[in-house]
């Protein structure tokens, strides 16, 4: 048996096959985000660009990245769907036993990012979770796709499982006790989470890397904006 050991492995000379990551670059051409052109508060200005990532074709640009930390701060990071946003920020729905739900429940501060590449922007928001209403959760819950309305009871999401076939039996038990056309109630442990934000910033990607980063600051009751070094 051959042990690589890491200086071994720092010295290995690099497989021309392999793409090398380190000369992939972007050249981002976009005018410049200028302060008088924001609106008033982060979640109207979120509102502007979601349209217009929308409008630019993007494939779900409601997909965020949801990061969570434990109280002794061991992050994790996962997609989610957006499904909600408001004046009060930003909902998505979960699994509550799942790993990020067990993380809020334990430690409500978190962070999202919202990665549009193809446009040259992202949108960093930071603030705290908290569980929504139940009549929300189950009005939400009843707008999904039949299937989709399954796969939340067969999955106990986050927990270990012997195999993929273990949860295609679950789901088909579901499927025959729930035929399409039946009403599927809410499972008890699912349900959504408000983000309220505390920061958002808007990044928007120039040549040079002279990015613009501007990033509202909840101060009491008001948001202020400050420019950010790229």
């Amino acid at each position: 048996m051959t042990v690589v050991t890491d200086s071994a492995a720092q010295n290995a000379v690099p497989d021309p096959a392999v793409p090398d990551p380190a000369v992939m670059r972007e050249r981002y051409r976009s005018t410049p985000l200028l302060e008088e052109e924001l609106a008033a508060a982060p979640m109207e200005q979120f509102a502007r660009w979601f349209g217009q990532a929308v409008a630019a074709g993007l494939s779900e640009p409601n997909a965020m990245v949801v990061s969570t930390a434990t109280p002794e701060g061991r992050p994790s990071s996962r997609t989610v769907l957006l499904k909600r946003h408001d004046g009060e920020g930003f909902v998505f729905y979960t699994n509550y036993g799942s790993r990020k739900g067990r993380e809020i429940a334990a430690n409500p501060q978190v962070s999202l990012l919202f990665p549009w590449h193809p446009i040259a922007r992202q949108i960093v928001v930071t603030g705290t979770a908290a569980r929504v209403g139940r009549d929300e959760t189950v009005a939400y819950f009843r707008s999904r796709p039949h299937g989709s309305r399954l796969g939340a009871w067969a999955s106990e999401q986050s927990s270990v499982i012997g195999s993929r076939q273990e949860l295609v039996d679950r789901y088909e038990e579901l499927a025959a006790r729930y035929p399409e056309g039946e009403p599927v109630p809410a499972p008890p442990e699912w349900g959504g989470f408000r983000v309220v934000p505390e920061t958002v910033e808007f990044w928007q990607g120039h040549e040079n890397r002279l990015h613009d980063r501007l990033r509202y600051v909840r101060e009491g009751g008001k948001w202020r904006i400050e420019r950010l070094a790229p």
